[in-house]
């Protein structure tokens, strides 16, 4: 056993497990009658009111045992159900309560029939367990408690910890009003309010510590501990309205998340950036170097979205900072849009409906054709381009693509040796490009001259490949024949005016950059961005970043892992492993990554090593940036 002159004291309900056992004890007693759910609401009702101190805690524990009709019987199946209730991160701290365990107390308004079998499994034998024992009658039947125990009474726990004369500082963890009311007269040290499974406002309001989970409780204490940086120490900012999944997702793994709903200017976001490890963006948020250089703490951008030119990769890179993006979250979403905008234009859809909601009748066949047998040009045959070419080809549709890097072909599509040769024999052109700098008006006035006439021109790419003014001279003059546009050169922060050339053309569909704005879309993005941020907090993976070094790393397993990231330049892995060396670790396995500019290497080591080694790591010249996980 380990000591610290400290003494720690435990609440049971809502801190070491997860629910309130009588509500539990509740469920079980009450399965099958009609009236449960209100009873139920009832208990849960009075509970609320005794831990908050609206009531007295007798009051609160002779209205709930009358109302719960239980049998001594039933203890047997609710210490089962609490086995599976405890708190998440009490069990992953398993350790601690053996390592600790002499200094370990529990107090409780609950009841030992159920905490004794619960806290055994965690090292905290019945004689330090302080808590209230239920009266049976002659059958088995739960009728009342003993009266005479300090617990059953109001701020029973205040008498109870006296008379225990505890020395050294005590410190008392738990959820409620009968918590914190030992601080309040003086005999714990200290009170900190454990929120993982209830928030209650009274509790936080009088702590000296907010406790989301032990790990943190552990963390200012600096006990040994599961993981080593609490995650809830772990700040987030999510920007651009960011699918509420991820905010879920994120939340729940327990990381500290701040959500905005519009993009940030560069001023904004400098202010905002820090203290945040985590910035998560959609398209407009720009990412640059100055955003960079004020964020002190930055480890990962997520990019919501496929593009990443709004950030600042190589900057990002130079300091050490990560960036994931969706690069196939939405693509279906962008592939329908497009086969639909395909048919609209082909059949006129958007001017005969215009003309319609004008209190036109135009029924007419002309300029009205059918997609099957016509020439569909794909220009960008990635992962938007191949199953745009699928489906297309399904509706009757002859595919041809371009793309500048040799793409294998799907189905019958034709691969096109030059864009001209595309653009010379499609009847619809649809652009999937990538956002490199290098595509500015990457369609252009030569380009559309390349077209057939009265062809169809589609752009769910980004705004700055095609020149709009040329687009739209050609669409003016009859050049082409209609267009269906998502993207612009610029676009608006946020919802309101907008104005581009393109407006009131015949036949032109205009839509505010949604290629991949589905419900369907944006939650596979908020599933995807999330875990590859965590996979990369939590355990170093770098699998599928933007501008990082890509390493796939096995579990962790009874180890403490060192990231390092430095400067690709000779020599660092071995003044790595020389100090690693000096201080005898035992590494357990090493890893390493490298590109032109960074290098990513990750030793994981036993467990016990001098501290000392940390510094010497750090200090290593050409280091970026250095992390202990555990």
């Amino acid at each position: 056993m380990i000591a610290t002159g400290r003494k720690y004291v435990f609440d049971f309900d809502s801190t070491l497990t997860r629910v309130e056992a009588l509500d539990v004890l509740a469920e079980l007693t009450l399965e099958g009658k009609s009236d449960k759910e209100e009873i139920i609401k009832e208990i849960q009702a009075i509970t609320n009111l005794g831990i908050d101190g609206d009531i007295s805690f007798t009051e609160s524990l002779e209205r709930r045992i009358k109302l719960l009709n239980a049998h001594k019987d039933d203890l047997v199946e609710l210490v089962e159900q609490l086995r599976t209730k405890i708190s998440k991160s009490i069990e992953a701290n398993k350790e601690f309560f053996k390592d600790y365990a002499d200094d370990i107390y529990v107090i409780s308004c609950g009841f030992k029939e159920f905490i004794d079998p619960i806290v055994k499994e965690y090292n905290i034998p019945s004689e330090r367990v302080y808590a209230n024992t239920f009266k049976f009658d002659e059958d088995g039947k739960i009728i009342g408690f003993d009266e005479e125990n300090y617990l059953s009474k109001h701020n029973g726990k205040i008498d109870c910890l006296k008379n225990m004369n505890l020395d050294g500082e005590v410190q008392v963890i738990g959820d409620g009003y009968s918590d914190y009311v030992m601080r309040e007269a003086g005999i714990a040290d200290k009170f900190f309010a454990y929120t993982e499974n209830v928030h209650r406002e009274k509790a936080a309001k009088n702590a000296d510590y907010i406790t989301p989970n032990l790990d943190e409780f552990l963390f200012v204490n600096d006990l040994p501990r599961k993981i080593s940086y609490p995650k809830n120490r772990i700040k987030m900012l999510l920007l651009e309205n960011v699918h509420a999944d991820a905010f879920k997702t994120l939340t729940e793994a327990g990381f500290s998340v701040e959500t905005v709903k519009h993009s940030l200017t560069e001023e904004d976001l400098i202010e905002k950036i820090k203290g945040v490890h985590v910035l998560g963006i959609r398209s407009k948020t720009q990412v640059t170097k100055a955003v960079l250089a004020a964020a002190d703490k930055l480890m990962v951008v997520g990019a919501f979205c496929i593009g990443t030119t709004q950030i600042d990769l190589d900057t990002c890179k130079e300091n050490g900072v990560v960036v994931f993006n969706a690069p196939y979250s939405n693509t279906r979403s962008v592939v329908e849009l497009a086969i639909g905008e395909i048919i609209m234009l082909m059949r006129s859809v958007f001017t005969r409906s215009t003309e319609i909601h004008q209190g036109q009748w135009q029924k007419t066949a002309a300029n009205s054709r059918e997609v099957r047998g016509k020439n569909l040009g794909i220009v960008g045959y990635g992962n938007i381009g191949k199953q745009l070419s699928v489906l297309a080809e399904a509706i009757g549709m002859r595919v041809y693509y371009y793309d500048v890097n040799d793409q294998l072909a799907l189905g019958n599509a034709v691969k096109c040796n030059s864009l001209e040769d595309l653009l010379n024999i499609s009847d619809v052109v649809t652009l999937h490009i990538d956002d490199n700098k290098a595509n500015l008006n990457f369609i252009g006035e030569r380009e559309i001259n390349q077209m057939k006439k009265g062809a169809f021109f589609i752009n769910l790419a980004r705004g700055f490949v095609v020149d709009i003014p040329a687009l739209a001279n050609a669409l003016k003059s009859g050049k082409l024949g209609g267009a269906a546009i998502d993207v612009f050169p610029e676009e608006p922060r946020s919802n309101g005016e907008f104005e581009t050339e393109l407006k009131g053309i015949d036949n032109v569909i205009l839509t505010p950059h949604v290629g991949g704005s589905t419900e369907e879309a944006q939650a596979n993005i908020a599933e995807f961005v999330p875990n590859k941020i965590m996979d990369y907090i939590n355990s170093g993976n770098t699998v599928d970043a933007v501008n990082f070094p890509n390493i796939r790393l096995p579990k962790q397993n009874k180890s403490h892992r060192f990231l390092h990231i430095h400067k690709n330049v000779p020599g660092v892995m071995a003044k790595v492993n020389e100090v690693l060396a000096r201080y005898e670790l035992n590494i357990t396995g090493q890893y390493l990554s490298t590109d032109n500019e960074v290098g990513y290497v990750i030793s994981d080591v036993n467990k016990e090593y001098d501290k000392d080694v940390i510094k010497e790591l750090k200090k290593i010249e050409n280091t970026i940036k250095f992390r202990v996980l555990y």
